[in-house]
């Protein structure tokens, strides 16, 4: 009998990097590294968290992100991408949380990482269920998601941005910390 499990992890690990970022978030690679050692897991995909201004738009593009970054970021750095955008269209700041995607050998496989990850901190977790194949969710709940330049105009001031980029890269070390936390928790 042929394990597709294994044959679909083999697979999936053998892929290229499709993200727009094109590499593994450094802050992420050794928790998924942890969880791809294991024989009953395997990440379909990540994200450490991110600071991003995006455009508005029904559909979802990669030509919609102005600026992207997975690290801290400064006021002027914030401030010089918003200057540079010569659009009048209707533009959001955006803080995503950590997120990873665990493909699970059975359900309850998926239920034992969820609990774990429960226990480390990750509270907007959930199972995906489908033919047999069982996907973990994890999500970081630390989100920020707000409008701040429209008709080619910042709607916020310099003090409203500068106490936006200390909650952005506050909210980005929350996520940091969970990652660490699962981290440690599948070391027992």
């Amino acid at each position: 009998m042929k394990d597709h499990f294994s044959y679909r992890k083999s697979e999936q690990l053998k892929k290229i990097d499709k993200s727009s970022k094109g590499s593994w978030d450094s802050k992420i690679i050794n928790v998924c590294d942890k969880i791809n050692k294991k024989e009953d897991y395997y990440t379909t995909s990540s994200c450490s968290g991110r600071n991003l201004i995006i455009e508005e738009a029904k559909e979802k593009r990669d030509d919609l992100f102005n600026f992207v970054s997975h690290d801290l970021i400064s006021f002027e750095e914030l401030k010089d991408s918003l200057v540079k955008i010569k659009s009048t269209k209707l533009f959001y700041f955006r803080v995503d949380p950590c997120i990873i995607h665990v493909a699970c050998r059975t359900l309850e496989y998926a239920q034992k990482l969820h609990d774990i990850a429960k226990d480390a901190g990750w509270k907007r977790s959930g199972i995906i269920a489908s033919n047999n194949r069982f996907v973990l969710e994890l999500n970081g709940t630390n989100r920020i998601e707000m409008p701040i330049m429209n008709g080619g105009k910042l709607i916020v001031d310099d003090n409203f941005l500068e106490v936006l980029v200390k909650e952005a890269n506050r909210k980005l070390k929350i996520s940091w910390e969970l990652i660490d936390k699962l981290e440690k928790s599948l070391l027992s």
